[in-house]
């Protein structure tokens, strides 16, 4: 199994920024896929942003476009997600998620492992 420890949330006002980190450990050739999900109390889970192994493609919801930026260090088994631009409704628990198969992890369902979760919090 992979263990996904995330780091780096926090309080910030709107228009700040952030950046997440999700440390890999463990049976890390899992992690061919690795992405960000977030949940806000009374939602569902939603898919964030997610990085193939070669770092070569990402995807992102439409929610986050042009706002957020996934990247990944292969030698370090880290993802980053650098949020700028941040609103209020970004606020919620981000969780970091990976695969462990070539392929996308743009739902729930794509996904093999999880971290425990980040709370980020956006003030107006």
């Amino acid at each position: 199994q992979v263990q996904l420890e995330e780091s780096g949330g926090g309080l910030v006002q709107a228009g700040g920024s952030l950046r997440l980190s999700c440390a890999a450990s463990g049976r890390t050739i899992r992690t061919y896929t690795m992405g960000w999900f977030r949940q806000s109390p009374g939602k569902d889970r939603e898919f964030v942003a997610s990085i193939s192994w070669s770092g070569a493609s990402t995807n992102y919801a439409d929610s986050v476009k042009g706002r957020f930026t996934i990247s990944r260090d292969k030698g370090k088994n880290t993802v980053y997600l650098q949020m700028n631009s941040l609103k209020p409704e970004d606020t919620a628990v981000y969780y970091c998620a990976s695969r462990n198969f070539l392929g996308a992890v743009t739902s729930t369902s794509h996904v093999s492992d999880w971290g425990q979760g980040t709370q980020v919090t956006v003030s107006s």
